[in-house]
């Protein structure tokens, strides 16, 4: 009953408030995006924004030279940078790479059109990853969001804290990490430890995917809840416009089969489904999907 009503929730913010939707990789959850540090509108608006169009694979490396915040908890050199908000889902990883037995301990921030917080992943986020073939020791996350229709572009702001700066990070000495690779006996050494500083590299990867069927980032943030959407409001961006219709209108039988699918979809909780119909029946020429989409999350269908 609890998911239903998250779902249905996304689903009317998509066409009153326009949010976002974010959703938890592998178990682990982003933080309240109450609990996040304030930082200031004009502060925001200062920062140099670096555009990020998937997909891309972006290095960047943070140092004294980069711009920097000192804001209440934040210290240090940040990232700043802008997503497209209509590529559809966006799947962000951001590793942080050991150099040296040093580390950068990211937290991000992912902020609305409007530049208001939408969600929160603090430094626990990001845990220690031993290298592979292809990757050393570092720090690593992976966010799932997916921006609103009708918005152009979301930010992300990723800023350590004096808090993690006092703070170490454990790895698994290579040794080990061979022996327990090939099945030896693992030997009894100690495991090296990671300094957090102010400064470091952050590799950033960013996939999209269209019509994914959860369309919602921006004001009131509910509790999240484990494998669930959570929506964050952007309570002054506009209704996208529907989707451009084929020469041919859809025949009646058609269209009313799609229209009982969304009614169904809705009222059985599955808000992507009927996003999904929704979408498929305008391509195909329905003047009439949108509106029962609209009137059946609003409990009028």
């Amino acid at each position: 009953m609890k998911q239903n009503t998250i779902a249905l929730s996304v689903a009317l913010a998509m066409f009153s408030a326009m949010p976002l939707s974010v959703q938890a990789d592998s178990g682990i959850q982003p933080a309240n995006v109450a609990t996040a540090p304030a930082i200031p509108a004009n502060t925001l608006h200062q920062l140099p924004w670096e555009p990020l169009v998937p997909p891309v694979t972006k290095t960047a490396t943070l140092t004294s030279s980069s711009a920097q915040l000192h804001v209440g908890d934040i210290q240090g050199a940040v990232g700043a940078f802008a997503l497209p908000a209509d590529r559809g889902s966006l799947e962000i990883t951001i590793s942080s790479l050991v150099e040296g037995k040093r580390v950068y301990a990211p937290s991000v921030m992912v902020l609305d059109e409007n530049m208001r917080p939408a969600a929160f992943y603090p430094s626990s986020y990001f845990s220690y990853q031993q290298p592979g073939v292809m990757s050393g020791d570092r720090l690593e996350g992976t966010l799932k969001l997916t921006p609103a229709l009708g918005q152009k572009q979301i930010y992300m702001v990723i800023y350590t804290t004096s808090q993690d700066l006092a703070k170490t990070t454990q790895m698994v000495d290579p040794a080990k990490a061979y022996a327990a690779g090939v099945g030896n006996a693992v030997p009894n050494i100690p495991d090296p430890i990671a300094i957090h500083q102010s400064t470091g590299t952050i590799k950033i990867k960013v996939k999209a995917e269209q019509n994914t069927g959860n369309v919602m980032i921006g004001g009131i943030l509910p509790m999240v809840q484990k494998e669930q959407p959570i929506v964050v409001g952007a309570a002054t961006a506009p209704v996208a416009a529907a989707p451009s219709k084929p020469a041919q209108p859809m025949l009646k039988d058609t269209d009313e089969y799609f229209n009982k699918g969304i009614r169904d979809a809705v009222k059985g909780g599955d808000i992507d489904k009927a996003l999904k119909l929704m979408n498929e029946a305008e391509q195909l020429g329905s003047t009439t999907a949108r509106e029962t989409f609209i009137h059946s999350v609003k409990g009028k269908g």
